[in-house]
């Protein structure tokens, strides 16, 4: 099986030394994910308006390697603060909804302090 890796062109994957996403076999599993725009390195101060960025993110990495939100089985939410996650229900039931992946919120400290969540990925691509 080959294993290739995608990048999002965050200087981040550079600085600390990993990829976006890892392809392996059928699995892509795409590292934890925030809410800024790569293109612009901006991040929006709303929690909900960052959880559609990382998923936009996700959904854009996940395209990379061959597949889709709907393929997604796990999924893990990162969050400093446990009461900005339900103002992402509906962003992430809007985005995972139809998929109905495992899922796990844990509360943590993030890299930087403007990050209000975090979320990573694991899909299977159907064959």
């Amino acid at each position: 099986m080959d294993r290739r890796w995608i990048s999002s062109g965050s200087r981040f994957e550079q600085e600390i030394g990993y990829a976006r996403a890892v392809v392996d076999g059928d699995w892509v599993f795409v590292s934890g994910t925030t809410g800024f725009d790569y293109a612009t390195m901006a991040i929006a101060d709303d929690p909900a308006a960052q959880c559609e960025q990382c998923l936009k993110n996700i959904a854009a990495a996940l395209a990379e390697a061959g597949t889709s939100m709907a393929d997604v089985v796990r999924v893990r939410y990162l969050l400093p603060d446990r009461n900005d996650f339900e103002p992402c229900w509906p962003v992430l039931r809007r985005w995972l909804g139809q998929a109905r992946p495992a899922a796990t919120m844990l509360v943590a400290g993030l890299l930087d302090p403007r990050m209000k969540i975090e979320i990573e990925v694991t899909a299977r691509r159907r064959g």
